[in-house]
């Protein structure tokens, strides 16, 4: 289940506690690349099992949340806790609720709004912290990728490498979701703008694991 946390209600989950948190998330090439290598299909996995882990199940239900959105969205972020300890805390929610919201284990997706406008990915994850109540969160961004060959070719300059990015014939936009536990479980998805569909989403473990890094990051003491 995903929810919206609005401004009127208690405060959001996310707090901020400095750069205590910050783990460096690479180069613009190496995110270019991993996403390009998904995007262009070496590493692409699209999953046709039945989803049974809670954390594949949350992070599929908040991807779905955020794609119906549309595109040319900013970054989303969403604290992930147990349905059991919501429940127990705000008990009005469980008639909200279906038959497999409630399962054994299950998450429920609460998004954390008025995250600050930042054009450093590195700024705005290295200051996320979360308190005890929060298992786990999902972090989805937008980003344009080019094929591996011409992502070699980027310049070093971030805003340069933007520029040529968005001019490249051959980009692609995607939708990166990446979702983490605090005992280190994560799951990364993908969506491809010229690829809409449900049944088209890429998963992994491995093609944002900068990202991946950052958000257990922020789970640390």
């Amino acid at each position: 289940m995903t929810r919206t946390r609005p401004g009127t209600t208690p405060g959001p989950y996310a707090g901020r506690s400095g750069l205590s948190a910050y783990v460096p998330l690479g180069s613009a090439a190496t995110h270019a690349r991993v996403a390009a290598e998904t995007a262009y299909g070496s590493m692409v996995v699209v999953n046709s099992q039945p989803v049974i882990d809670p954390l594949a199940i949350a992070a599929l239900d908040t991807e779905r949340h955020v794609a119906a959105a549309g595109w040319d969205q900013p970054a989303r972020l969403f604290a992930l806790v147990r349905t059991a300890d919501l429940l127990e805390r705000e008990p009005q929610l469980r008639a909200q609720m279906g038959p497999a919201d409630l399962a054994e284990g299950a998450l429920t997706a609460i998004e954390q709004e008025g995250l600050p406008a930042t054009s450093s990915l590195e700024s705005l994850l290295g200051r996320l912290a979360w308190p005890t109540e929060v298992d786990g969160c999902a972090f989805a961004i937008e980003r344009m990728v080019v094929p591996p060959e011409a992502e070699r070719e980027l310049p070093s300059r971030g805003d340069d490498a933007v520029e040529q990015l968005a001019a490249h014939p051959d980009r692609k936009d995607v939708r990166l979701l990446v979702a983490v536990l605090r005992d280190g479980s994560s799951i990364c998805l993908l969506r491809q703008r010229d690829h809409d569909s449900d049944d088209a989403v890429a998963t992994g473990k491995d093609i944002a694991p900068g990202l991946v890094e950052a958000l257990k990051a922020s789970f640390e003491d």
